[in-house]
């Protein structure tokens, strides 16, 4: 592949550690817009106090020089502002010089969460302490994803690829979402409207009952998951590819947004309403010059891009970590104990969406470099121009 991405860091770790290796030279790299689009992530009705206490600025450590990408990896960290509280704890060197109530606060962990890694974790890697499990775990980690993506967006957009996520259900409430088509020119509105919601769902009778269903969650020490999307417009036809299993590009976006913590379900279009239709209904007719009545596919027929909007949706499992836990067991006898309680999120649907984006970005990015070559980005619009002319033959090159 050519883009590669790698995150390193604990959740109450110093830092947050993005390495992107394969970015191609010329990529414009704005602060205050990557501070912008890194914000969206901490946003959404239910989220944690943490989210007041971080800023998510990140400090490029190389790969960028006057405003551009020069072709090198892109490095990237993100100060946990938090990590001045737990510094003892998060020592490299010492464990913490505590007793007594503190020590049991600050410790080592041994009370196991359900629906979390920290059992497999601590079978797998041979460790005694819970904490070494769930602070890498930490959806915290997807802060570095999201940066990353970031420094590529400007690739998509120059390539006319356009981006946006909203969240369907949250809980028991579903939005009515009816008027959206994603053949049409509606996906300004979806956004616009989706970014003004404190859940950034795009129906505004639907968004306050799902903070309504947030709130009595929360007060009843409970947490709620649901269903985000994510459209992507202008796509040429033939990212991806149909010759090899690993190569086919919803097996990759798929793997990409199932990696989010807690997404337990992916989709492309109809999909599993497709699933229980004849086919005479479910695929997509060609019109004139190419384009399609419908979209059922979701923008992916064998495996490749079809021209047609990408529709990717992800359920998300209610957060574990619960103010009234659960039945745990306690580690290493494997007595029952109470879950082990650290500050969490009621509801993480809102910004699970945003790294989402983020994953399908990266993806996307991935594939158009693979598609076209190019080692600037220069290089790769040139090569894209002559992509897209393929698409459509016998239209006048003039």
């Amino acid at each position: 592949m050519p883009l590669r991405l790698l995150t390193a860091g604990e959740s109450h770790g110093p830092w947050q550690l993005a390495l992107l290796e394969g970015v191609p030279a010329g990529l414009p790299y704005d602060p205050d817009r990557l501070q912008a689009h890194m914000r969206r992530r901490q946003v959404g009705h239910g989220r944690s106090g943490r989210q007041r206490i971080e800023q998510d600025r990140p400090e490029i450590q190389g790969g960028i020089r006057h405003g551009r990408t020069t072709g090198g990896p892109v490095a990237i960290a993100i100060p946990n502002l938090d990590h001045a509280r737990w510094n003892e704890v998060m020592d490299p060197h010492e464990p913490p010089r505590t007793s007594g109530q503190e020590a049991e606060h600050l410790g080592r962990i041994t009370r196991l969460r359900p629906g979390h890694a920290d059992y497999p974790g601590v079978v797998k890697y041979g460790l005694e302490d819970v904490r070494d499990v769930l602070e890498r775990a930490s959806a915290r980690e997807t802060v570095a994803r999201v940066a990353a993506a970031g420094i590529l967006m400007p690739l998509l957009e120059a390539a006319g690829i356009r981006l946006t996520s909203h969240v369907r259900t949250i809980g028991p409430v579903t939005a009515d979402l009816a008027w959206l088509d994603s053949r049409t020119d509606v996906l300004p509105h979806l956004r616009d409207a989706a970014e003004a919601s404190p859940v950034r769902c795009a129906d505004a009778e639907a968004s306050a009952a799902m903070v309504a269903a947030i709130d009595a969650a929360g007060k009843a020490g409970d947490s709620l998951g649901g269903v985000f999307e994510v459209i992507v417009t202008g796509l040429p036809v033939g990212l991806g590819s149909h010759v090899q299993w690993d190569r086919r590009l919803d097996g990759r976006l798929a793997q990409a947004v199932m990696s989010i913590q807690a997404v337990k379900g992916v989709s492309f279009g109809d999909a599993f309403d497709a699933a229980q239709r004849p086919g005479s209904t479910v695929h997509d007719e060609f019109a004139t010059g190419f384009d399609r009545v419908t979209n059922r596919a979701g923008g992916l027929e064998g495996g490749m891009t079809n021209g047609q909007p990408l529709v990717v949706r992800g359920a998300m499992k209610p957060i574990s970590t619960l103010r009234r836990p659960l039945q745990g067991a306690r580690w290493p006898d494997g007595e029952p104990a109470p879950a082990h309680f650290e500050r969490a999120d009621v509801c993480a649907v809102p910004a699970a969406g945003v790294v989402a984006e983020a994953m399908v970005a990266f993806v996307l990015a991935d594939a158009l470099l693979e598609k076209t070559g190019g080692d600037s980005l220069n290089e790769v619009l040139a090569h894209l121009e002559a992509t897209r002319r393929l698409a459509h033959p016998t239209e006048d090159p003039r």
